[in-house]
């Protein structure tokens, strides 16, 4: 008589088990759409003076055009091709988007890193110095800063970094606190580990896909932000093509619809295929908390 093994159950362990489900995630519908409409914006960004034979401050005398096949997106006021201008506007919106977003998320996770691992009067300070910042709406206080620095594009980066890296700090303190308490932390420190290289080498790779998830939804919400002080006129100032600026200058002519719509939907898009990435790179870090595992989805 043959003897029955017993069923073992395998856990593994949840990063591990993050990297198995990572491409199944990647692959639904929504992350492929905000995949292909972020490549459609940064192929057009790069490859601009392919695409269109127009520079994007060339002044002709078709003002007003409606869209045409000469104009595939129409003219501006000063007979300028907003296509043209689209597109160099994408060089503008996504990579500053992008570098005040990295900025960002370099001093906000370092100053969290140091308030949750070492604890006392570092984390006291820089708590009231993240409560201080949360305590004005992000935009109004980016206007204030703007307005104090005088209007341009670098004095809006800095203005939307200096309301952005809080938010960061606290989500990265919350993470280290909650590993520095797990036993592989502790172990580590038993065995003789300096605080750095506890913090650098088992705590800051646990806090890595949760902030990721975190700068990439950032992205789409930096474009909205530059584009909002720019729109203001505090951002990117004439003539510099940049989407925020052309929604302006659209408003002020309505009966030329142009102006405005194909900006407007640039942002729209990009922002909308950076949520759609965001939310599946959420599913893909963390399945635990997924609604695919809650039965929300197939």
């Amino acid at each position: 008589m043959s003897a029955t093994s017993p069923d073992i159950e395998i856990t593994i362990p949840r990063r591990y088990r993050a990297i198995r489900l990572a491409p199944a995630a990647m692959r639904r519908p929504l992350a492929l759409a905000g995949v292909a409409i972020l490549l459609v914006w940064v192929v057009g960004a790069l490859l601009a003076p392919v695409l269109t034979s127009y520079k994007p401050d060339a002044v002709t005398n078709s003002l007003f055009a409606a869209p045409s096949s000469a104009h595939l997106f129409g003219t501006d006021q000063l007979g300028r091709d907003v296509f043209s201008r689209v597109l160099y506007g994408a060089r503008i919106s996504l990579p500053v988007s992008a570098i005040l977003v990295l900025i960002s998320m370099a001093i906000g996770s370092a100053l969290g890193s140091v308030a949750g691992y070492f604890g006392g009067i570092l984390d006291t300070l820089i708590m009231r110095l993240v409560d201080l910042v949360f305590a004005f709406p992000a935009i109004i206080l980016a206007l204030v800063v703007t307005a104090v620095l005088g209007p341009s594009l670098q004095n809006a980066v800095f203005a939307l970094v200096f309301v952005s890296w809080p938010t960061y700090a606290r989500v990265v303190r919350g993470l280290v606190l909650s590993a520095g308490n797990a036993e592989y932390v502790q172990t580590s420190r038993l065995l003789g580990a300096s605080a750095r290289q506890t913090l650098v080498r088992d705590v800051l790779p646990n806090v890595i896909g949760p902030v990721v998830v975190l700068a990439t939804l950032d992205f789409g919400n930096a474009i909205l932000l530059l584009s909002g002080l720019s729109f203001l006129g505090l951002g990117a100032q004439p003539p510099t093509a940049e989407w925020g600026a052309m929604v302006s200058a659209g408003t002020q002519y309505f009966q030329y619809w142009w102006m405005s719509t194909f900006p407007g939907l640039a942002i729209f898009s990009s922002v909308l295929a950076l949520n759609f990435l965001g939310d599946s790179l959420r599913d893909a870090l963390d399945p635990h908390g997924s609604w695919t595992n809650r039965g929300g989805r197939g």
